[in-house]
């Protein structure tokens, strides 16, 4: 495991929602710095390529890009290098996120990237279709999650935990090292407790934290689910 990771943890990804925006995504990562450093759990964020610098530098907790290109520097115009998210201040990003797919190829050309570079691996699999395969590849964490669940509330700890419970499985018979976190309409104090019940070693979610009316308040919420089921 890389010496910055702790389970169990918790990684909220931004997106592209206003509410994680510019002056919004400090202003969200402060909170979850408050609670991290409150209940001992790690809080991983990652917001907008534009707000990584800021966060970073200004908070103690784990900050990721949303996504990295695994070109080599030169004339990718468009292109994300990682070498660029760790200039500022980045120790991660996902990779393979449903709404950012990628090729296996892709995928694994991505992690020797990061692996050269010292960023953390974090890439997101299809419970359904891809875990093993991508456990193969030896990232450092994998979101596994059911495409047809995220933004909806329903999580996959709870509506389809076979999946979570056949997933670890497998993955387990080809990669004993990579952190398993459960993904993909996580909201609730349930599901976070479902989720570690049933192996994973920590959650992400969005859209619940995001749109929330008191993020603060869920946070704490599912931290302290983490911290009372370990």
């Amino acid at each position: 495991m890389n010496s910055i990771l702790k389970t169990p943890l918790i990684l909220i990804n931004f997106k592209t929602y206003l509410e994680g925006t510019g002056k919004k995504a400090f202003r969200l990562a402060k909170i979850a710095e408050k609670v991290s450093l409150d209940t001992g759990v790690q809080i991983i964020v990652t917001p907008q390529y534009s707000d990584i610098p800021k966060i970073a530098s200004k908070t103690k907790i784990p900050v990721f890009a949303q996504h990295i290109d695994s070109e080599e520097a030169g004339a990718h115009t468009g292109y994300v290098l990682p070498e660029a998210i760790l200039a500022v201040g980045a120790v991660g990003s996902l990779l393979n996120h449903s709404e950012k797919p990628l090729t296996l190829d892709r995928i694994d050309q991505s992690i020797k990237r990061c692996n050269d570079l010292g960023l953390i691996s974090c890439v997101l699999a299809n419970a359904k279709v891809d875990s093993a395969k991508i456990a193969r590849l030896k990232p450092d964490m994998m979101v596994v999650e059911v495409p047809e669940l995220i933004g909806t509330r329903r999580a996959i700890s709870t509506v389809k935990p076979e999946l979570i419970t056949n997933t670890i499985k497998e993955v387990r018979k080809v990669n004993r090292n990579v952190i398993l976190i459960a993904g993909s309409g996580v909201s609730t104090k349930k599901d976070v407790t479902r989720a570690i019940e049933l192996g994973m070693q920590g959650v992400g979610s969005s859209k619940a934290v995001m749109k929330a009316e008191n993020p603060k308040e869920v946070l704490y919420e599912m931290a302290n689910a983490l911290m009372n089921t370990k």
